[in-house]
């Protein structure tokens, strides 16, 4: 039978808890950006509330997937 290799992640689980902070920080900063956008402005730029949305729902969706590997749950 041949030898199974271990799997080995991408991103070191040691560095999980800090990726999951900083991700979400900056995804709530994001957030907080595009919020202000929507409400304080009259005239509205498509590209520029797109483009922090964007941003913003990555970074935290990512910090959302470090956090979950941080509290040992595998996804």
């Amino acid at each position: 039978m041949a030898q199974l290799i271990s799997y080995q992640p991408p991103v070191p689980l040691a560095i999980a808890p800090h990726l999951a902070l900083a991700s979400l920080t900056l995804g709530l900063i994001f957030l907080g950006w595009f919020f202000t956008l929507e409400v304080s402005k009259k005239s509205r730029n498509i590209f520029q509330e797109l483009l922090t949305s964007l941003v913003a729902s990555l970074l935290l969706g990512f910090g959302i997937v470090f956090l979950m590997l941080t509290t040992r749950i595998y996804i």
